[in-house]
């Protein structure tokens, strides 16, 4: 009900910043903008045109731009970035965080990130340098430099003293992390651990060792998973011997798996997930091309196989009808496995020791759905065209296809990964291309076999 609401306010909004836009109330647009949280506003730009979006871009509030780049997909912010003065650019990070600012950084001309770097106080810099030396797809990439960190020898009434002293503490806080005198990291010390132990405790004797640690070069699908698993609010980032390097929160790892769900869904597609909807029109048809172009071969492979049964075809009108069922069928049955086991390998749960368990499985649901809707769309075939011969060729060939479709789905995503190809985005086309091959092969060679 909650997202339903928020979903119908974000409508509202994209409806009255258009016809403020329209009745040219400028004042009234800069007014709702700086009520509206910087994730907000990049939203709100991602959903106009053109045209509207850089009429809205001007109004931004100048302390909000930052975060508002921050926020924007990828080839939105690429065009802003390109479009503002260098000194713009350097005063729209001035208040953002080391590891927002890295990944910023990557799209900046390349003077205008020496003077961003020259504005930063050595400590700063040191730091932005740590967190751009991992891959932004790692545990190092996504982290958090902004730590609490105490030793283990000292009692709870100082951690709490030094506490007050910090007046206040990083976002999503729910553990100070213990390192030693070296700074390798040793474990977590509880918020609630700090306020209702004994404040003559040392922390040694309260503290949780060395717990939910990642390592820096950890990817960040194992890092969500970890997450997920063990319902993490935050999580210390070390280094291979020990050091604390910094930390990833709750937010960083939503945004994870919101990037992973855009990938999945649109690689699906062929398409990239930070395709920006209202891309020129030529870009966008230059980038969806190539796709349907993939998609043509495998098409033509289709009909060159339905070609090779022209004779057969000709002389049988039934088949030419039945036809589509067959590959349709094999179709869905393949997409079901396909899905199943690139969600397993997203999350970690398949791999080459349950991968034959588990394709045997799959190759037992394929024979049983086979036999069950062989039968079905035998005795329909049947009763359609009054012809014995049709019913046991469109029977056996969905049980043919069925069982290739199973075997494909579940074999090809895990062969796609050996070569490092995405399973999310080459899966589904080598998958139809097979499902349809095998079953025009099969329902056209049997034909050709047992009527002519």
């Amino acid at each position: 009900m909650a997202a339903t609401q928020s979903k119908e306010n974000q409508k509202d909004l994209l409806q009255l910043i258009i016809d403020l836009l329209k009745q040219k109330r400028f004042n009234d647009i800069k007014i709702q903008l700086e009520e509206m949280h910087p994730a907000e506003i990049a939203h709100l730009l991602e959903s106009l045109p053109h045209e509207q979006r850089d009429r809205i871009w001007h109004h931004v509030p100048v302390e909000s731009e930052g975060e508002v780049l921050l926020h924007l997909n990828d080839n939105i912010r690429a065009s802003y970035i390109q479009k503002m003065d260098p000194v713009d650019l350097v005063a729209a990070t001035e208040k953002l965080d080391e590891d927002d600012l890295a990944d910023l950084l990557p799209d900046m001309p390349r003077d205008v990130i020496q003077e961003i770097l020259l504005s930063l106080e050595q400590t700063d810099r040191d730091r932005l340098k740590a967190v751009l030396y991992y891959p932004e797809d790692t545990a190092g990439g996504l982290m958090d430099l902004d730590t609490v960190t105490v030793r283990a020898d000292i009692t709870l009434d100082v951690v709490l003293r030094y506490l007050r002293q910090r007046t206040s503490l990083p976002p999503s806080t729910d553990n100070l992390f213990v390192i030693d005198r070296e700074g390798h990291y040793l474990g977590l010390l509880p918020l609630t651990t700090i306020l209702t132990g004994d404040p003559n405790a040392h922390v040694h004797e309260l503290m949780t060792y060395d717990e939910d640690s990642i390592l820096a070069d950890t990817p960040e699908r194992e890092v969500a998973n970890r997450f997920q698993q063990r319902d993490l609010i935050t999580a210390p980032v070390i280094s291979e011997d020990g050091m604390l390097l910094g930390r990833i929160t709750i937010d960083d790892v939503v945004d994870v798996i919101r990037d992973e769900a855009d990938r999945s869904l649109m690689g699906m597609a062929g398409l990239h997930e930070e395709e920006d909807m209202f891309a020129p029109v030529v870009t966008s048809a230059r980038r969806r091309a190539v796709w349907l172009g993939v998609n043509l071969l495998t098409a033509l492979l289709a009909s060159w196989v339905i070609a090779l049964f022209e004779n057969t075809i000709q002389q049988f009108v039934a088949l030419a009808i039945l036809m589509p069922i067959v590959a349709s069928m094999g179709g869905i049955a393949g997409s079901q496995t396909l899905t199943l086991v690139v969600r397993g390998i997203a999350l970690g749960q398949v791999s080459a020791s349950n991968a034959r368990r588990l394709f045997t499985k799959e190759l037992q649901v394929g024979i049983w759905n086979g036999v069950i809707w062989a039968l079905v769309m035998a005795v329909i075939a049947g009763f359609w065209f009054k012809n014995i011969d049709i019913s046991l060729l469109i029977g056996s060939a969905i049980i043919i296809n069925l069982i290739i479709a199973a075997m494909t789905g579940a074999i090809v995503p895990l062969l796609l990964q050996r070569f490092g190809i995405d399973p999310a985005l080459a899966g589904s086309v080598v998958l139809t291309t097979i499902t349809d091959v095998v079953g025009f092969l099969a329902f056209l060679g049997l034909a050709t076999i047992f009527l002519l």
